[in-house]
């Protein structure tokens, strides 16, 4: 690579650290994507507009977003290719996620008593289509907004809002073009001098025209991404590869650039914030979209090597030198990047809900753990998820009053009854068949309530948080006058995900052996265990034997529960749907299993009260020796929800124990994976001495990349708490 592009990438990356060691300083540990955000240079300040502290509204949110940029500092790095960087994180300002006067109370009740994940009110996750703004640019889609406006005078106020803040967008940019000049004036060296010349040149142009050359989209695709990133977070990318490649084989065809200089832009593009981006995959014909950029972007990567949010899209027809690559990237700088999706698996399940295989193939990996058509579908992935080991346990308590067992008295750990004489007359006899009886029944009034909220938030959304940048490159919104999460999207599909899949199907499986087939332990003895975290008579002793009972990936017994459980939660999600809602089923934890873990007491498979549940749909860590073995893979393609939603595998792997070529290890995995039926894998290749050491220095390992659920991020910027699940997760491995 040219040596000049080379020192200034290097330079990025070194600075990219140092921003988020500044980061650290000013705010202290954040347990989230590493984000491109820097710390503020200005001080700013919400615009409340209601009593309680907090904005609401399509005024609310107008009135802040167009402030904070026309107020926003400029931000010019000599050895980026772009302008720009977000510093507030507007939607976190809020004191409120909305009026808490609103939820109705048994709702509220409800969701507290199932200890239910709701995030009513929260910033939603679904994707933008990047193609409407690149085709039109701002001044084209302020001539849109005038369009309707006069095609609608009614909503006359709602495009008004939209054109307020892209008139806002325009004056932020305008800064940039501004300093810059200033800058080139005052700049001796030619070279920079230029450099900043071109840069003012390309925000120039982009400033009202629609971009024509990879720079000016790329630049064009930052500025959205800033403004929507400082809105709600936006996250979301696209298929990156195609997006861009119509610019890059202009510029190469004009010979405006060569392929370093790509790789270069490429780089910065990345530097600049890790959304999630899909790579490679199908077309919605099913043909394979490999292209040079693709290459490009992994090239970039690897000469950046920070927190990056890549997914590789694995199908039929892939490209397997691009599969390799990304592969090798992986395994070579341990940085948990790229990820790898399953095309078939998704597209078949996507298809179930009766859509066509041309239209879920367009619903690529842009999240966490979600999917996302592009501009077409209003989504509340992984922001509702229900914690089934909550489920699980409030079970057990109505079985065991229902059999004339006493709740026990006393705190949890500290009270220990007598083991004999505490039974009342006996209504029914415990049994494994009617736990699951009631599991079943406590786990539907569960997914219910989850969809009434889903509901309630889809009700009070338009009001309380209007999509002001997403209604932009969305096709609907601005063409009904209606905001997305409100009549305004083409498709509403929404994801329900379930917590703690491993933790409840050990405790059935542990249940089922040692009190109905061997006989070693009873009900009422365990119930007393379970009351008082496994603290009463022989308890460590009793709780080790449950803990060693069959597991779910290691045995059929094990698995064959987790898969009636994953089944039964999918029939139920799907059964809230009708012709206007869809609901999604999805396994995932995102990284809140220790938080999760806090609300449920002491389960029958040999788990603590308060400690972590199972990850996603993943089995419990320790439940084979071999890590790198096919089990983990075979046992999560079976719990698959099989709706076009993910449950991801996520691997911890230490090459050194792998006893064979890492990356044809790690291919095989994935490909089986997939072939399977799986649908998405996170991997982390770590060594576990350097994970242990920068457990206890974090400090000592500023460029540690772990990936720690969906996304990556500094080792150092997690909190204890964070670091230790991922700990746990690789260590136990």
């Amino acid at each position: 690579m040219n040596d000049i592009y080379a020192q200034r990438l290097r330079r990025l990356r070194e600075k990219k650290i140092q921003q988020t060691q500044e980061k650290y300083e000013y705010e202290g540990c954040l347990d989230e994507d590493d984000y491109g955000r820097i710390v503020p240079t200005f001080a700013w300040h919400i615009i409340a507009n209601d009593p309680d502290g907090s904005f609401y509204g399509i005024d609310g949110w107008t009135d802040n977003i167009c402030d904070l940029l026309e107020h926003h500092d400029v931000f010019i790095d000599d050895d980026d290719a772009f302008t720009g960087r977000w510093m507030y994180f507007l939607s976190k300002m809020r004191p409120h996620k909305y009026k808490q006067s609103l939820m109705p109370p048994e709702l509220e009740k409800q969701i507290d008593y199932y200890k239910i994940d709701a995030g009513i009110g929260f910033d939603a996750h679904f994707c933008p289509d990047y193609r409407i703004g690149l085709e039109l640019g701002w001044k084209g889609l302020l001539e849109k907004i005038d369009f309707y406006r006069k095609k609608y005078p009614e909503k006359k106020h709602f495009y008004d809002c939209h054109e307020r803040v892209i008139k806002s967008i325009q004056v932020w940019i305008k800064h940039h073009i501004d300093k810059l000049d200033e800058l080139a004036q005052s700049e001796s060296d030619a070279q920079k001098k230029q450099e900043l010349l071109v840069k003012k040149k390309v925000n120039e142009h982009i400033l009202n025209d629609k971009p024509k050359t990879l720079r000016e989209a790329m630049q064009w695709i930052i500025w959205f991404h800033l403004v929507s990133r400082t809105f709600n977070r936006d996250g979301a990318g696209g298929q990156l590869d195609t997006l861009l490649e119509p610019y890059y084989d202009h510029d190469l065809k004009a010979k405006l650039i060569d392929r370093e200089e790509a790789v270069y832009f490429m780089g910065c593009f990345l530097v600049n914030d890790p959304a999630y981006w899909q790579i490679g995959g199908p077309d919605a014909n099913g043909n394979d979209q490999t292209c040079e950029l693709s290459y490009i972007i992994l090239d970039a990567a690897e000469k950046i090597n920070v927190s990056l949010n890549l997914t590789l899209r694995v199908h039929d027809k892939m490209n397997m030198h691009l599969f390799d690559k990304a592969v090798r990237l992986l395994v070579t700088y341990k940085e948990g990047w790229p990820r790898f999706s399953g095309d078939n698996a998704l597209v078949d399940g996507f298809c179930r809900l009766g859509y066509d295989k041309q239209l879920a193939r367009q619903r690529i990996a842009v999240g966490c753990n979600w999917m996302s058509l592009p501009g077409m579908e209003y989504t509340l992935n992984d922001l509702f998820k229900i914690n089934m080991a909550k489920i699980f346990e409030i079970s057990w308590q109505t079985m065991m009053r229902e059999c004339g067992y006493p709740e026990l008295g006393g705190d949890i750990g500290t009270y220990i009854p007598k083991i004999k004489g505490t039974k009342q007359a006996k209504k029914k006899e415990p049994a494994v068949a009617l736990l699951w009886k009631i599991f079943s029944e406590h786990l539907s009034k569960a997914v219910h309530i989850t969809a009434e909220a889903m509901r309630f938030h889809l009700k009070i959304q338009p009001e309380n948080e209007t999509e002001l940048l997403l209604n932009l490159l969305s096709h609907g919104p601005i063409e009904r006058g209606l905001d997305i999460s409100g009549g305004g999207a083409m498709y509403y599909n929404l994801a329900i995900d379930a917590a703690g899949l491993g933790t409840v199907s050990d405790s059935f499986t542990a249940i089922e052996q040692r009190i109905e087939k061997e006989k070693k332990i009873n009900w009422e003895t365990l119930d007393v265990q379970l009351r008082t975290n496994w603290r009463g008579i022989d308890g460590e002793q009793q709780r080790l034997m449950m803990s060693r009972s069959k597991h779910y990936g290691s045995s059929q017994e094990g698995t064959a529960w987790a898969v009636k459980i994953s089944h039964t939660f999918s029939d139920l999600v799907i059964k809230e749907s009708n012709d206007k809602l869809k609901f999604i089923p999805g396994l995932f934890s995102w990284a809140k299993s220790h938080l999760f873990g806090r609300d449920v007491g002491a389960t029958p498979d040999g788990r603590r009260f308060g400690d972590p549940i199972t990850h996603g749909a993943n089995p419990v860590p320790h439940f084979i020796d071999d890590a790198a073995s096919l089990s983990m893979s075979t046992a999560i393609a079976a719990v698959q929800p099989g709706y076009g939603n993910t449950a991801p595998l996520q691997l911890e792997l230490d090459p050194s124990t792998m006893g064979g070529d890492p990356v044809e290890i790690v291919k095989t995995i994935i490909l089986t994976h997939f072939d399977l039926g799986g649908t998405l894998i996170n991997v982390n290749i770590i060594n576990k001495d350097v994970i242990l050491a920068a457990n206890k220095h974090p400090e000592l390992y500023p460029e540690l990349i772990v990936r720690v659920t969906g996304f990556t991020a500094y080792f150092c910027m997690l909190t204890p708490e964070f670091r230790q699940l991922v700990v746990d997760r690789i260590v136990n491995s």
